[in-house]
């Protein structure tokens, strides 16, 4: 499947859930309160169960926007399209911290809430398939194949496959667990959680698997290692691997906090609390995405050479070092 598919697949999924849950029935609600902003804690009406803060979401929205379209410049500069997943997922994750704007203003509102929801727990998606990607894409150009446990040319298939499925579960599952039926709602909030733990499981097998090929490189091919140490150490490809190790950390840190948040139920401590959402949820996916600012994979990487010549083309490189 390729990426371009599954980024369709992502936004059909997306929209089809955001329409499925606005159709919600919202009959058997007691009555509103007079006051929203006086007790948001105990506002049935409230999904966040708190007012969320402008200033915060000012903050976090532009912060990511100029990732988003600092990618979008690099891109354009220096190739990398393999990473689009990632460009394309800061600007919709750009998007559901925008709309927390609409939540100050409106912290009752049902749809606003569901929109910025699925932007905010689904765009992560983007960063692991990109993740994906690049491994693949390094492993291929360093001649890797002998140091994975999965050819380089099937990562990118097994685990953006694995991306794919996780999200079309977390989507199914996020869609009924906002009903107003707790039955239904239980559901949908044990399917989301089971759509979260395999996404977890999946990027910590990926994690492991990336690990122990930078070691087995390391350990056994001391000419590719070392082969950028007469250059700037920002144009080391063990720059590049490292930004890669920081990312994976972020997006470990995230996925470890929504699981254990999910499990608490949507009225839980984490859930419920502005402060865990910033720091364990936004701050790690943030550093996940600036880190490759400053080392962008196509510097290092180029985009229209196939996956096959660059291995060559390495090989060329280490012997005649």
């Amino acid at each position: 499947m390729s990426r371009i598919s599954s980024l369709f697949t992502w936004s059909f999924l997306f929209f089809s859930s955001l329409s499925f849950v606005l159709a919600i029935d919202r009959s058997h609600f007691p009555p509103h309160p007079a006051d929203p902003y006086a007790d948001p804690k105990n506002d049935p009406y409230n999904p966040l169960r708190y007012i969320a803060s402008n200033v915060l979401t000012a903050i976090s929205f532009s912060l990511v926007l100029i990732v988003a379209i600092s990618q979008s410049v690099l891109t354009w500069r220096f190739g990398g399209k393999y990473m689009l997943a990632m460009t394309i997922a800061c600007y919709t994750f750009a998007v559901g911290l925008g709309l927390r704007f609409g939540l100050h203003a409106q912290p009752e509102s049902k749809g606003i809430y569901i929109a910025e929801y699925l932007f905010v727990v689904l765009s992560p998606c983007g960063f692991i398939a990109a993740n994906y990607v690049l491994l693949g894409r390094l492993s291929g150009w360093m001649k890797g194949d002998a140091h994975l446990w999965i050819n380089p040319r099937r990562i990118t298939l097994v685990f953006v496959l694995s991306d794919v499925v996780t999200f079309l579960i977390q989507a199914a599952g996020g869609g009924v667990s906002i009903n107003n039926d707790p039955r239904i709602a239980l559901k949908g909030s044990r399917i989301f959680l089971a759509g979260l733990v395999l996404q977890l499981l999946s990027f910590i097998i990926f994690s492991i698997l990336y690990v122990r090929f930078l070691w087995r490189v390391r350990k056994y091919e001391p000419a590719i290692w070392t082969r950028d140490s007469g250059i700037s150490w920002f144009k080391d490809w063990r720059s590049l691997a490292g930004a890669l190790i920081i990312s994976c950390i972020g997006i470990l840190i995230r996925s470890v906090y929504r699981t254990v948040e999910l499990s608490q139920g949507y009225h839980g401590t984490l859930a419920t609390s502005e402060t865990f959402f910033y720091a364990l949820d936004t701050l790690p996916l943030f550093v996940a995405i600036t880190i490759f600012l400053p080392f962008w994979p196509g510097r290092y990487i180029p985009d229209h050479i196939p996956v096959k010549d660059v291995e060559e083309s390495s090989k060329e490189e280490v012997e005649m070092t």
